[in-house]
């Protein structure tokens, strides 16, 4: 099974706020809640089996942007993705603010 990156052009509605998300071929998550889907094994593949909702637990700054980090709520697998122009700044602050309050707890 390749490791390579798979582009895929989908469009979806977000399983946890139901906004219609048009796909670009990178789009991995929902732009307004940041929530994903366990899809992939490889991003791209769309071969995992488990297709839980993906909760997105911590934003981290990374070169020129920011970089998300997903759990999936089913099975536990933990995934990390680059956040999109497109993404909800305050939607990422407010998951950058929950992960630091977390820690303090």
């Amino acid at each position: 099974m390749s490791k390579r990156f798979q582009r895929r052009i989908e469009d979806f509605a977000c399983g946890h706020c139901r906004a219609e998300v048009a796909g670009d071929g990178y789009t991995n998550h929902c732009p307004h809640c940041l929530w994903s889907r366990h899809v992939d094994v490889n991003p791209g593949d769309r071969s995992a089996d488990c297709g839980g909702a993906m909760r997105p637990v911590s934003v981290e700054p990374a070169r020129g942007g920011w970089v998300l980090t997903h759990v999936c709520e089913v099975c536990g697998a933990e995934r990390r993705c680059k956040s999109a122009a497109a993404d909800d700044r305050d939607a990422l602050l407010a998951v950058a603010r929950a992960a630091a309050q977390a820690r303090v707890r």
